[in-house]
């Protein structure tokens, strides 16, 4: 597993292929950085943590009237299956009416501009999209 914090050109294909017109969640595994580090170089701070809070209230700003819902956020305590250490800090799980709002949201200039904080708090995530089809 590899923490990243773009998707390439591929999955975002991949991503756009698979659309059904239902409702997407998607699971945000979170790794912070100790400390925020912004790319322009500003002196800076914050904490990974509290730069990725600016990006995320900025991201229910614009966001939240286009329907898209926050299910769940909250802290990585440990693992009770399963092995690695550190792997994440936090975890999300973000509600989008289609794929094409998520998509349209990567395109928004506002959305855009929000991202600066998110690159700098972030060492990286995985983004697991996940759809209906099973019932727990």
């Amino acid at each position: 597993m590899m923490n990243v914090l773009q998707p390439t050109g591929d999955q975002v294909r991949a991503f756009r292929d698979r659309q059904t017109g239902q409702p997407i969640a998607m699971l945000n595994l979170l790794k912070f950085k100790e400390k925020a580090v912004y790319e322009d170089g500003r002196p800076c701070e914050l904490s990974g943590f509290e730069a990725y809070r600016l990006y995320a209230s900025a991201f229910d700003e614009i966001m939240g009237p286009k329907g898209v819902s926050v299910v769940y956020s909250g802290e990585v305590r440990g693992l009770l299956i399963g092995q690695g250490d550190d792997l994440w800090d936090a975890v999300a799980i973000i509600e989008y009416p289609s794929t094409e709002i998520m998509l349209n949201m990567l395109r928004d200039e506002d959305y855009q501009r929000a991202q600066q904080h998110r690159a700098a708090g972030l060492e990286g995530q995985l983004l697991i999209e996940c759809g209906p089809g099973f019932t727990f």
